[in-house]
């Protein structure tokens, strides 16, 4: 008989690179039965065709958030201790005192960092945030579905989703082995570790190193090193279009060489619409001097802000707009949903895009794939003042230390 694998979405962020990728056909193909276990508002019986058990109830126990928000600083504060880096307090989201509900909740986030920052004070922490999510209503639902059907393994496409801890722990309860992929190349210095599982999957031997540092009660065992689906259809060949068809297809001129700007969220890069404006300027200048270039210009699929407006309206004549072919199924960052078409639309984009500017993201790595370059700008803008984060505290964070030479950074 099959092995039962259920695969958890506790959102949507995994989507991405366990139902849009050939990661279910892959398991078929080596005789899994794989069923998703889905949070998510993305239905994939119903897009797909796949197998999914909908989890009823996205209520996790209200105490959760501001648990969890402890919990993340104090171990951000044992980082800084054990590494001796101050480089771990900017990782902190900051603390919000603006009505009385908000105040008692800093306060509890802020006394637990101060009185808190030990082993046990960081396990203490845990566990209270595991029994507050065992008690809901959520749990008993989810334990009931995982009792009736009795998969062999639940894999969880992320490790940060608070909504991911019930699930994980109804399974543990039941003695079903658990699996975890850690979402993403920055996460594990961040403390954005909400569940603990059997089993890790991880990117790269850094990451497994990482994931060995900061959570010492994981041992080498149960740490596997797979890559990433996330880059997987780069090598899809069928979904390559050359480039006369991309050029047609989204107005462009034949006779320019393009360079891609891919945007960033508003947390990471603020001022993100200025080093638009900034490449912009630097084609026309190039453009002067004999080159015949152009912007398209890829904005970052959650920001739904105005804030690039004016310079696409300045700058017309170089930049080219392409949004993403994301859907949003909510209000919230994590329901806007990717799409099998984006993937073909973002790997065109780097095939016939001569390099990317971009700031921090992980954008790079899809060019490289390509054997394009890669700008990240390493600059202030005239108009950062108090209040506006600067990205140069992005550069300085764990993940960017295997850089090889700062020299290598635009400044």
């Amino acid at each position: 008989m099959s092995k039962k694998v259920w695969i958890l979405f506790p959102d949507g962020v995994g989507l991405r690179n366990f139902a849009f990728t050939n990661f279910k056909n892959i398991g078929d193909k080596l005789g899994y039965d794989i069923t998703y276990w889905n949070n998510s508002v993305f239905d994939l019986e119903k897009e797909f065709g796949f197998a999914q058990i909908n989890i009823p109830s996205t209520k996790i126990h209200p105490k959760t958030p501001v648990i969890n928000h402890a919990r993340k600083r104090v171990e951000l504060a044992l980082s800084r201790k054990r590494d001796n880096d101050n480089v771990y307090p900017t990782y902190r989201f900051p603390l919000k005192w603006n009505s009385l509900k908000n105040c008692v909740k800093s306060s509890f986030v802020k006394f637990h960092e101060i009185f808190s920052s030990t082993d046990s004070g960081w396990e203490n922490l845990k566990n209270k945030m595991y029994e507050a999510e065992r008690s809901t209503d959520r749990y008993k639902v989810l334990k009931e579905q995982l009792t009736k059907h009795k998969p062999d393994l639940v894999f969880c496409t992320t490790q940060r989703a608070t909504q991911g801890i019930a699930p994980v722990l109804a399974a543990q309860d039941l003695g079903i082995p658990t699996a975890c992929w850690v979402y993403s190349w920055d996460n594990l210095p961040k403390g954005m570790s909400t569940i603990e599982t059997d089993y890790y999957f991880v990117w790269s031997e850094l990451m497994k190193e990482q994931l060995l540092h900061y959570y010492p009660n994981i041992k080498s065992n149960q740490v596997y090193v797979t890559g990433t689906p996330q880059f997987e259809p780069h090598y899809n060949e069928e979904i390559y279009i050359s480039r006369e068809q991309f050029l047609s297809e989204h107005n462009l001129d034949e006779n320019k060489e393009y360079i891609c700007f891919s945007g960033d969220d508003t947390t990471t890069s603020p001022l993100d619409h200025l080093y638009l404006r900034d490449t912009a300027i630097a084609v026309k200048n190039l453009n002067a001097h004999g080159y015949n270039l152009g912007i398209i210009f890829r904005p970052v699929p959650v920001d739904d802000s105005n804030r690039y407006d004016e310079v696409l309206k300045e700058y017309v004549d170089v930049i080219t707009t392409i949004k993403p072919l994301w859907k949003p199924m909510g209000n919230a960052w994590n329901q806007m949903m990717p799409t099998k078409d984006d993937f073909a639309l973002l790997v065109n984009t780097c095939r016939h895009c001569e390099l990317v500017v971009n700031i921090c993201s992980s954008m790079v790595f899809d060019f490289v794939i390509h054997d394009k370059p890669t700008i990240y700008p390493n600059y202030e803008q005239p108009e950062l003042k108090k209040g506006i984060r600067d990205i140069g505290q992005n550069y300085k964070y764990v993940h960017f230390r295997t850089m090889p030479d700062t020299a290598v950074v635009c400044s």
